[in-house]
């Protein structure tokens, strides 16, 4: 009795090359990396007052923080009531449409809220908003 051995020969093995899939991936990594909008926190946490006609922000803004004890931030630094106007000025001349929004505690006062908003305002700001939460 004659006994079959099996041979695999290199015309049976194949092989799955993964390198056209690496360079797909990396390539959408690299895509969405670009596209990203990364939004630049004020650094600084602030528990924002209720309002009911809140609505979401859909694009960019300039993000700028009042204490209650009304120190001003923006971008994880101390800027001072003094440096927003400085601030949303040199944010304005990158894109002259973006809304600067403050993010005013809700024990801050009237007067530094007000003040904030009249140096956004007199920086040349298109808009000047409140950010509350609904």
């Amino acid at each position: 009795m004659r006994r079959f051995r099996h041979r695999s020969t290199d015309a049976s093995v194949s092989t799955v090359d993964i390198s056209p899939l690496i360079d797909v991936v990396f390539l959408l990594l690299i895509f969405f990396i670009v596209t990203t909008v990364f939004v630049k926190e004020t650094g600084v946490e602030v528990s924002k007052p209720r309002a009911a006609s809140a609505e979401d922000l859909q694009k960019r803004a300039i993000l700028i923080a009042v204490t209650d004890e009304g120190r001003v931030w923006h971008g994880g630094r101390e800027i001072g009531m003094d440096g927003i106007r400085a601030v949303v000025a040199a944010m304005m001349e990158e894109d002259s449409e973006v809304p600067v929004v403050i993010r005013a505690d809700a024990a801050t006062s009237t007067e530094d809220t007000v003040a904030a908003i009249d140096a956004a305002k007199l920086a040349g700001a298109p808009s000047v908003s409140l950010a509350t939460e609904k």
